[in-house]
């Protein structure tokens, strides 16, 4: 028979089993009298964990975004214009706002206690269950005032309404004093918290100015009806700090504010986009709330989505977030099938969001939100009221600016076809400052490691490697001989991008990774050097490296650290006297100007880089004192046309490339062969 079922072992009473295994066994008793029931504010003191998150410097300062928020409350609903927060001697935080006030009168259900009493003392009470009070708001469990009251060594409350004042004082959640009314006013109305935590449940912990200010500033910038009074006693700034102990937040252009002042990111496009609108309306016509965002289009930097719901962060996104990502989405997939673009079909939601540093502000009835905390939007309409509202201004703000929006979607398509082609290719470990990495048996490294203060250069064979070699600086310039002609990536297919032999050595000698496991900080070298024969050739082969760049490590082009050198073709001579061409017209205009006229000069063509003396090269190509380099940039105002190019003349569609030459065949004067 199962043990659970079986008789009590002898002399073990029916109500005290032995425990099963080693746990612990308790010697009290459990019968009705071990039951608790806890009261009022208790459990939030025993547990406070449950409702704030535990006891922590976050759950700390989490007291004082409750009591900001309902003054946010008040402003959102219209009723409220100014919020003053100072944080004050002692470790209290006053928190002051000229909204309506909270209700004093009493409660009708708790007739001996008043409105406002009821909510400071009871969990579950307040006016955000429904929208009456209401129509949007960030507190809806009606926990948040009474459970920073249950936490807090003392808390002061002053009341401003119907031409009276009004105050009451508690202590760890229980009033010390009664709702008494202390005089008349005319012109004041609203409510104001003054409080500091509990050390019993904090211990020694204080709050940050540095904190405060930001979480009041971005308030200030949520929602732009308010003006944020800020003030902290001076003795609380600590030495570096550069809190303000006095600021006025009011910031008229809301989160396109906002994005501005943060973002540390280089844009893609110079326009932020950003607006406001109403969701879309419920049945019979009801209001649902309005979203309001800004989003800028970034290049390089980090890419973030800032979110929120009635002003309350929420850091793990949620529904909300869920709806801007398929308005962003769906809008570009539409503008690159209207563009007859059929590559934008492969973009993806992460592709746009990874191009992206944004803002996103909604304001909806009776939000549901994933824990006490608020950090996640689980209402389930909210992604399709923010996808409705968004979809239709994105694609009016892509059709009106056409040129940008062509820009971005040839950014976007890039970065999904670097993912697809990186998916399956392994990263290359980068050399550290104390160990070399196994590096391409034929790269001639440099011995300097500082990685600002060096070069590569990028040569056409072991014949150029080896003058290279010899006409380099040991210290500061490395060379890499790379074999004939390498591969086209722009059309070919990830498989042959993995296994070609040459690609692999570049990778593996740049050092910083390839696709979307490039990391520009980790590049070895801080200028890369294209160095290849002035013939049709040479200029074929650096085509070739430049689209290699362009789509396998676009970062290191917009770094600026991709570079064509510029040999001569010619040498001329006459006497002691030597100068270099670069080309046939050069030649003859050189041969004019720097050389006496019917005098005869040696002109000596270099057949290559190979056949080039070491001393030539230096002095031409590689001597920073003398050289002339070309850098090679590829301007985020041209994206579109720059991606098109590529396309048409490295692509995999050879009819592109006649019909450029059939275009352009008239503009060349002659080919030299």
């Amino acid at each position: 028979m199962n043990d659970l079922f079986s008789a009590p072992a002898e002399g073990t009473p029916d109500d005290e089993p032995k425990a099963p295994g080693n746990g612990p066994k308790t010697t009290a008793r459990y019968d009705a009298s071990a039951i608790e029931v806890l009261e009022g504010l208790e459990p939030v003191r025993r547990r406070p964990g449950m409702y704030i998150g535990g006891t922590d410097d976050n759950a700390y300062h989490h007291l004082a975004s409750e009591i900001i928020d309902n003054a946010m409350d008040e402003a959102v609903a219209g009723h409220a214009s100014t919020i003053d927060v100072a944080l004050e001697p002692g470790n209290w935080l006053m928190v002051r706002d000229n909204g309506r006030g909270i209700p004093v009168d009493p409660h009708p259900k708790f007739k001996d206690r008043s409105a406002l009493e009821v909510i400071l003392t009871t969990l579950h009470a307040g006016g955000k269950f429904s929208d009456k009070a209401y129509a949007t708001s960030g507190g809806l469990h009606g926990v948040g005032s009474s459970v920073v009251n249950a936490l807090t060594a003392r808390m002061e409350v002053e009341i401003a309404r119907d031409r009276a004042v009004w105050r009451q004082a508690y202590e760890r959640g229980i009033p010390i004093t009664t709702l008494e009314k202390v005089g008349p006013t005319q012109n004041r109305r609203g409510t104001q918290i003054r409080f500091t935590p509990d050390p019993q449940i904090f211990g020694a912990q204080g709050f940050s100015p540095a904190r405060l200010y930001k979480f009041c500033r971005s308030k200030a910038f949520l929602f732009r009806g308010v003006t944020i009074r800020w003030s902290c006693d001076p003795t609380l700034i600590r030495n570096g700090d550069d809190t303000p102990a006095e600021a006025v937040l009011h910031f008229p252009g809301g989160l396109a504010d906002s994005l501005r002042d943060e973002m540390g990111a280089q844009p893609l496009l110079a326009e932020v986009w950003a607006g406001e609108a109403d969701l879309p309306t419920g049945p019979g016509g009801k209001a649902n709330g309005r979203v309001e965002w800004a989003v800028a289009f970034v290049e390089q930097g980090p890419s973030a989505l800032a979110s929120f719901c009635n002003t309350i962060p929420t850091p793990l996104g949620g529904t909300h977030e869920a709806g801007f990502r398929g308005a962003l989405l769906k809008g570009l997939r539409a503008w690159g099938e209207q563009r007859s673009n059929k590559r934008a079909a492969a973009i993806t939601a992460e592709d746009v969001l990874g191009a992206v540093a944004a803002k996103l502000s909604v304001f909806i009835r009776d939000p549901h939100f994933q824990g006490q905390t608020k950090e996640k939007l689980t209402s389930p309409d909210a992604a399709r009221l923010v996808e409705t509202a968004l979809r239709d201004r994105f694609d009016h703000w892509l059709a009106g600016h056409p040129q940008q929006a062509d820009n971005l979607l040839a950014f976007i398509i890039e970065r999904a076809e670097e993912r697809l082609r990186r998916r399956d290719l392994k990263d290359t470990p980068r050399k550290s400052a104390t160990r070399r990495l196994r590096l391409p048996g034929k790269l001639t490294d440099c011995t300097r490691e500082n990685a600002a203060e060096t070069e590569i250069f990028l040569v056409e064979g072991d014949s150029a490697g080896g003058s290279a070699k010899q006409a380099r600086n040991r210290e500061t310039q490395a060379v890499l001989p790379l074999k004939g002609k390498i591969l086209n990536v722009a059309s070919a297919s990830t498989e042959k991008l993995r296994a070609n032999q040459e690609l692999r050595d570049l990778v593996e000698a740049l050092g910083c990774g390839i696709g979307d496991k490039l990391d520009p900080d980790r590049l070895r070298y801080g200028r890369i050097v294209i160095m290849t024969d002035a013939d049709v050739d040479g200029a074929h082969i650096a085509s070739l490296l430049m689209t290699f760049f362009y789509r396998e490590m676009p970062a290191l082009i917009r770094g600026g650290h991709i570079f064509l050198a510029q040999p001569p073709l010619y040498r001329l001579t006459q006497g002691a006297k030597t100068v270099y061409a670069m080309d046939d017209r050069d030649r003859e205009r050189r041969i004019t100007r720097d050389f006496k006229a019917g005098s005869k000069v040696e002109v000596s063509r270099f057949k290559g880089l190979g056949e080039m003396p070491p001393g030539d090269l230096k002095r031409t190509t590689m001597d920073p004192a003398t050289r002339t380099l070309l850098r090679v940039v590829a301007p985020p105002e041209d994206r579109a046309a720059t991606s098109e190019r590529v396309e048409s003349l490295m692509g995999r569609r050879p009819e592109l490339r006649f019909q450029f030459i059939q275009e352009h065949a008239r503009s060349v004067d002659m080919l030299d062969i």
